[in-house]
């Protein structure tokens, strides 16, 4: 193929990158936070067979990519049914038999929500904090919810853009510590460099 088309799919994933950056939507599914993700569990060497948790899995896209990098106990909830119908859509056309999807609202989890090792949250944090209607008790009731779910000395993943590491650290002070703040993009406005996201590894007391 001529020596030029390397170049031309660099530019792809360039793109591909700016565009889900660029839309605030997209950017919780984006490509980088999921291999950033799972990078940091094959670094810790987190046994395959460890139970894990995608609260508000959305298309299942992430638990996707975790089964095809040999996870095997995978179990996705989103509050939306649509989600839940796309995502067994996805995982079927994927053949991926072992991921499990229910319909979930995490601020209320059903009682055979438990046991997990590793929870992910990947902007349902920060939905569930932009509630116009009682976002401080909603936000307190998913920590409450996330300390049912996950074992003590479980990890809990957050990708936020809403919040900052400083307010993250405080919003989970109750049953978690920080592990680890992971690499993310750094974008610079007119001089100065902020991070629109930001994901920390937190640990279950």
């Amino acid at each position: 193929f001529p020596p030029d088309s390397s170049w031309d799919a660099a530019y792809e994933r360039e793109l591909q990158t700016f565009q889900d950056i660029g839309d605030a939507g997209e950017i919780w599914f984006g490509e980088e936070s999921m291999v950033r993700i799972i990078r940091w569990l094959e670094k810790q060497k987190i046994p395959l067979d460890s139970p894990v948790l995608d609260i508000g899995t959305g298309n299942g896209v992430l638990l996707i990519e975790l089964a095809k990098s040999g996870y095997t106990d995978l179990t996705g909830i989103d509050y939306s049914p649509s989600a839940i119908q796309l995502s067994e859509k996805v995982r079927e056309k994927e053949g991926m038999s072992n991921i499990k999807f229910k319909v979930e609202d995490f601020l209320a989890p059903s009682a055979e929500l438990s046991g997990f090792e590793i929870c992910i949250d990947k902007g349902t944090f920060d939905a569930i904090s932009l509630n116009p209607d009682n976002a401080v008790g909603k936000r307190k009731q998913y920590v409450r919810s996330l300390c049912g779910v996950l074992k003590p000395e479980g990890f809990f993943l957050i990708t936020s853009c809403n919040w900052t590491k400083e307010e993250l650290v405080n919003e989970f002070r109750e049953g978690f510590e920080i592990l680890e703040e992971l690499p993310t993009p750094k974008f610079c406005f007119g001089g100065r460099i902020g991070n629109s996201v930001t994901a920390l590894v937190f640990q279950r007391k």
